[in-house]
């Protein structure tokens, strides 16, 4: 599900956070107290070696993955996903996972999408996939309707970019429009689509999971190339793994930076000491409190609204991420300003993480 979010123009220490938590008390809602039982995303923690992931030990965690990210990358992205396959075979097991990822080039002038979007090939204990995204240059939401008057032009852009793909991919999809949405199916009975990060005309994302684990490497070199060998950040996801194993994949190749991403289980009051073991670049977050827009304002638009709280550097930014508009957009800021007590900017999250 895309999201529409705002952050504060403002960077908040921890002493602050109780504040807010009273602002949002005093409407009625049920926000986090210090001592509440919360989870905290850890994302792009740099560190030197998979042993460092030790360092945060005093907490329970869940989905702990290693990204070896490579800034500037050049090379045949064929052999580099058959070189982590190669360990993944080596020490994959129930719960293991690996992908990497590669952006590529649509190769055509779009009005309301990017030219350039991601793709991912991976590699699971029984299937292997490969998940193509496009990222819209705009985030509309499903029972949005202001961009009506674009969608007959978003939708086809968006036929004629997955039709282009599917066919460089070799897959056996098939894109079709339906109730004014765009749909993707498949009559291939031994593999599973999905399509997900839907937006308010169709999925700008799907997968295709296939048994052979073979099956994907060359299509995933053909959609690489489509960059032209210009430098690329490439990024490798591994879950699941020992540190030894992790250790052998460092092996891949050279000029990998190593970063953690897990939740975490804790509370509020963990958030500074969390954060002084993920400094200088790492990133943190943790939700405020949730609610409907109508339970506080009847005469809105209905919307889901998560109140959350960023923590990087030396303090904390926070968020509001909705999952549509429940006003028009020229009283969105005041709007969230009144509700939060203090100014916000709109702020939509990177498209590739």
């Amino acid at each position: 599900m895309r999201e529409r979010r705002w952050e504060s123009k403002a960077t908040f220490q921890f002493d602050d956070l109780p504040g807010l938590s009273k602002q949002l008390a005093r409407l009625g809602l049920k926000a986090a107290t210090p001592e509440k039982e919360i989870i905290v995303y850890v994302e792009e923690w740099t560190v030197a070696a998979p042993g460092e992931i030790n360092r945060l030990s005093a907490w329970p965690k869940e989905d702990v993955t290693l990204v070896h990210v490579r800034e500037n990358w050049q090379g045949d992205f064929f052999l580099l996903a058959g070189a982590y396959h190669t360990f993944f075979l080596r020490h994959k097991g129930s719960g293991t996972y690996c992908s990497v990822s590669h952006p590529w080039n649509v190769g055509e002038p779009l009005t309301t999408h990017d030219p350039i979007g991601m793709f991912w090939v991976g590699f699971r204990d029984l299937h292997s996939f490969i998940r193509v995204r496009l990222h819209t240059t705009e985030v509309i939401t499903p029972d949005e309707t202001r961009a009506d008057d674009r969608r007959d032009i978003w939708i086809e852009e968006r036929r004629r970019v997955f039709m282009s793909v599917i066919a460089l991919l070799d897959l056996p999809i098939e894109p079709e429009i339906k109730n004014g949405k765009l749909t993707l199916r498949t009559p291939e009975e031994s593999a599973a689509l999905f399509c997900s990060w839907p937006d308010a005309f169709g999925p700008c994302q799907f997968e295709y999971n296939f048994p052979n684990a073979f099956e994907f490497l060359v299509p995933a070199g053909r959609l690489a190339a489509t960059c032209g060998g210009e430098p690329a950040t490439v990024r490798a996801y591994l879950t699941g793994f020992s540190e030894p194993a992790l250790k052998e994949f460092e092996t891949t190749g050279p000029g990998a930076r190593y970063a953690y991403r897990c939740s975490i289980h804790g509370q509020l009051l963990d958030l500074p000491e969390l954060l002084s073991v993920i400094r200088p670049d790492g990133r943190l977050y943790t939700t405020l409190c949730e609610f409907q827009t109508q339970e506080l304002f009847p005469n809105t638009n209905n919307a889901w609204v998560i109140v959350g709280v960023v923590g990087m550097g030396n303090g904390y930014k926070i968020e509001a991420r909705l999952n549509r508009a429940p006003l028009p957009e020229n009283e969105m800021d005041g709007w969230l300003e009144t509700l939060l007590g203090f100014p916000v900017a709109y702020a939509p999250l990177p498209p590739f993480p």
